[in-house]
Parts: structure tokens; sequence; C-alpha cells
């Protein structure tokens, strides 16, 4: 891994940098309105949380559901229906729905709007006070009270409504019956969920319009992760990212891969350098597996001639960059080799491929959230990849007025600029380029057999970013003790690891790749924070 300075923050980065401290430089007269808001807030809930009016005849179809009734008391055998299934085919029918409050409007004192969410899909519900409809006044004020993001079952009946409906995902109504309020949330959350959810286009509307919108900074949203979760853009990058794992099991799968797992307590470096998290084991010293390299190629001298792990990754890299984390989630495969590394590079050539149409052909929805308030150009890609040697890709860079050292690594900047020429140039934003210098390798990786300068190595891009590190793997043991020495390891660390090979294994490869920069990249997404549930970079163990 190369040794660089950390970029300058993107345009978007720094966007979010000055909305977090603007956020934390609140005015006290701002934060004594603020303070005064929630109190009122809190005494309107309290207010609406007293027991039903007694006189309302339709008393016993609205309320707060006591906590006993909810702890798993009875099974009722009620059918349950799910926001996104509702259309126009529902229309007539009766359904009980469990969904959050997101939006609660007030027409009038007889008539209110709830739209109701669950994960990607809304619903509009209308409440009117009528005693043909067992709707009373009492209840209407009831359902406006409620705070947003609370917690209600409502059961109504489903209608089509006169105009198309803009702001929800399903076009029907339900003309609500009943609502009880599950779990109410607090009255003032601590970031608005309409806040968190707008683009930069919804900003620069508003700007234009003399309006001032409030922006959710990248580490309040961390902060308040759950909440930030909530938006629909989060709800799609999740399930993406879900998609992705499902597909790299699928495919290696159906190529005779076995899947496994591995330790992540180990007692010497997998990877060498000094970027491991070090703690002790039972008295003694030992640290967090960087990746599961040693072994998933000690499983292949195992016998098993085709294995992956989907699993934890640990890097202490003080890296604070958009691309970087200390934890993230490890795609891996390991394979025999019959004749040629190139056979592990067709392998991620089928694998990516098939990912890519995938989620293009079956993840519209999702694509299409995330476009709309991280906007994006749909990935090129080739349906046989193109391979670039090292060298090759150092000449398009020279000619293109960059100069880097022969025997060095790319730093970030080369990566981007030779990812753009290559689009350019072949139409692709997905690119092997092979055959790195020996000098910027794991000390594992098999050194060419014309040059021992350079390996049979690769390195995988998508839009100008490295996502897949890979090569042939040294299965000599004592060719494997001498580069593990002159890469500074201790030897005696990882001798079970070499010592396998002395058994007699076959020549074999392999990659690895890591699941939140795949999907940050696919979708063009300007930070790996935003495909990190619960991200771990050098600043944050929480939440």
């Amino acid at each position: 891994m190369s040794s660089e300075p950390p970029p300058a923050p993107s345009a978007a980065a720094a966007v979010e940098l000055a909305a977090d401290l603007s956020a934390a430089t609140l005015s006290k007269k701002q934060q004594k309105k603020d303070a005064r808001k929630a109190e009122k807030a809190e005494k309107a809930a309290q207010r609406q949380q007293q027991p039903a009016d007694p006189e309302d005849p339709f008393a016993a179809n609205y309320g707060d559901v006591p906590v006993e009734e909810i702890q798993s008391k009875a099974i009722s055998g009620r059918s349950w229906s799910q926001i996104g299934d509702l259309d126009d085919s529902a229309a007539g029918r009766s359904v009980l729905i469990r969904g959050a409050a997101q939006v609660i409007r007030p027409v009038s004192k007889k008539m209110a709007f709830v739209v109701l969410r669950q994960s990607m899909s809304t619903v509009q519900c209308v409440l009117v006070a009528s005693a043909d409809a067992g709707v009373s006044t009492q209840m209407v004020r009831f359902a406006t009270a409620l705070s947003k993001e609370s917690i209600v079952d409502v059961e109504g009946v489903v209608s089509l409504p006169k105009e198309p409906l803009k702001a929800t995902t399903q076009q029907v109504e339900i003309q609500l019956r009943k609502i009880y309020c599950i779990n109410r949330a607090i009255p003032t959350l601590p970031i608005n969920l309409e806040d968190a959810a707008r683009s930069e286009a919804d900003f620069e509307k508003a700007e234009l319009a003399g309006e001032k919108l409030v922006r959710v900074g990248q580490d309040t949203r961390l902060n308040y992760r759950a909440i930030d979760l909530r938006t629909p853009s989060n709800q799609a990058v999740f399930r993406i990212q879900c998609q992705v794992e499902n597909k790299f099991r699928e495919f290696l799968l159906s190529k005779d891969f076995v899947g496994i797992h591995t330790p992540k307590l180990i007692s010497g470096s997998s990877e060498g350098g000094a970027a491991v998290f070090k703690l002790f084991y039972n008295g003694q010293p030992a640290c967090l597996a960087q990746s599961p390299q040693l072994y998933k190629q000690m499983a292949i001298c195992g016998g098993f001639e085709r294995v992956f792990e989907v699993g934890p990754v640990f890097r202490a890299e003080n890296s604070n960059t958009h691309r970087h984390l200390c934890e993230f989630v490890g795609l891996d495969a390991e394979m025999e080799i019959k004749e040629h590394y190139f056979e592990v590079c067709d392998i991620i050539d089928g694998l990516f491929v098939s990912i890519f149409k995938h989620l293009t052909e079956n993840c519209k929805k999702e694509l299409e959230t995330i476009n709309r308030q991280y906007p994006f150009e749909p990935l090129k890609y080739l349906d046989k990849t193109l391979k670039l040697t090292y060298e090759e890709g150092v000449e398009m860079l020279k000619e293109a007025g960059t100069e880097i050292e022969p025997m060095g690594d790319l730093n970030t900047e080369a990566e981007k600029k030779l990812g753009r020429l290559v689009r350019e140039k072949y139409n692709t934003d997905f690119f092997i380029l092979y055959r790195y210098p020996l000098a910027v390798r794991p000390f594992y990786t098999m050194p060419c057999y014309d040059n021992p300068a350079y390996t049979n190595s690769f390195d995988v891009f998508i839009r100008g970013e490295e996502i897949i590190s890979g090569a042939q793997r040294i299965h000599t043991p004592e060719l494997l003790a001498k580069r593990a020495t002159e890469c500074g390891i201790d030897v005696s660390t990882i001798s079970a690891y070499i010592e396998s090979f002395s058994y007699g294994v076959p020549p074999h490869g392999g990659f690895g790749v890591g699941l939140e920069r795949v999907v940050m990249l696919f979708c063009a997404l300007n930070n790996i924070r935003k495909t990190s549930m619960f991200p771990r970079d050098p600043q944050r163990l929480v939440p």
C-alpha cells in the first residue's frame, strides 16, 4: 500500500464539514430557542398521552398502546399488509399496517393527513371525522399530536386519490378507521429526516429562491446514524450492498468455490507493515487480522481447491480519507492455478460483470432512489474486462504529463487520472492493471519468471480507484521465508503458515476486495462512510 499524504477534501466533503462546524457553533440565542421549542413539544406530547376521552364513543379506535400489550402477550392471527404492496388492485380492501409516522399534517379540526413509512415505501393516510367511519374529532386531534417518527398501527380502507400523489411512493391512500401509537419518538429529533434526505439540487433551488435550508453534515449524520439510516438513499445503499455480497457468494459457489471462515485473532501480521491493531490474547501478544490471506492459502494447502470468505478486516492505518476505513467487510477468494494467474483474473472478470449486470437490471428502484439524492452516471464496463500492464499504465500517465516512479506505486491522484485516461480511450470505468513492481506488493506475492523486479500481481479499478488487490502466491517455503524476512516480518510469528507449504501445495492465487468500496464506487458516492452502516475510521468508535 502506498504512503501518501491525505488528499484535499472534495467540494462535497468541504460542504459537509462546514455544515458540521456550523452545527457546532450555534448561537446561544438559537440554543435557547431550540430548548423552548423542545420543552413546548414535550408538554404537548405528555398531554396527548393521557387516557382517551371517556365521552368519546369512538375512544377505542385510537390511543397509546400500553407496553404490556406488546410484550409478546398473544398471537392474534391478524393479517398485516406491507406498504410497498399497496397498488390500484388493493382499492376497497381493509388493511392493517405498522409504520413510522413520517409526516403529520393537520388540515382542520376534523381532518388530517399522516404519511406512513416502511423502509423505502410510503403511503398517505387520510383521517376525516365521521360517525359513519367511527372517527371522532378527538381521534383527529390525537393523530395530529403524534411526534414524527413515532411507530403506529393503523387500520383503514385503501382508496384511489383523485390526483396523482407526489410525496409518497404508493399511488393509493388509506382512509383511516383506527390508529394506535406503539412507541412515541421524542418530540424533537436531533436531526430532521427531511433535511437529511435533501439533494444538492434542493439546496441550489432554495438558495435561488432566497431560502435557507438546514444541511446535515457527515459527522452529525453518523452521530445519529439510527435516524440517518431511515433516509430513502441510505435504505437503498444498504440493499445494494446486500445484493453485491449475495452475488459474490452466488457466483463463486457456481464456480465450485467453498465458503470458509478464518480467525480474526492472530499471532502475527498477515500483510506485513505496522498497520495492525495489537492486543493481548490470554497473556500473549496478538493482533487483529489485516486479511484472511494466510488462512485462505492454508485452506488451499488443506486440499480445498477454491475457497472464499466474507468477513471483517482490520487496518490500523491513520488514513482520514474518503476511501479508507479501519474496519471493513472483506470479500476474499483463493484458488488453485493450473497454468497462469490470469485464471484468477478471469474469475474476477466474470464475477464483477455479473454483479454489475445484476444491479443494473434488478435494482433499478434502489439506484433511482440513490440517484435522486446523489446524482451519478451509470458505470461503464466491457463484457470482457480490459487488462493493461502496470508499465502500460505508467506510460499512459507519462504521455498525459504525469511522471511516475517506474518501480513505485500509484498514488491516489495518479490512479484517478489513469481512470479518466482509460475511460476516454477504452470507454470503460472498470479495468485490471497487472504485473506490479515487487517493491510495492506483499511478501507472499510470486515474482515474475522473466524479471524478479516485477510480480504476478494485479489491481482492479472502478472509476479510477482501486477496489481489488490480487496475485499468484509464493507456494515454496524457502522463498516465502526469504521474502517475509526481506519485508521485515518476524518469521517465527508466521511459522505455522510457512510450514504448511512444506507439505506439498499446488500453485495458487487469489484476491481481496472491500465491500463498502465496491458499493461506493458503483454508485459514485463521495465517501466510503456512506456505504458503511456504522463506520470505523481513525476518529470514530461509536455508535
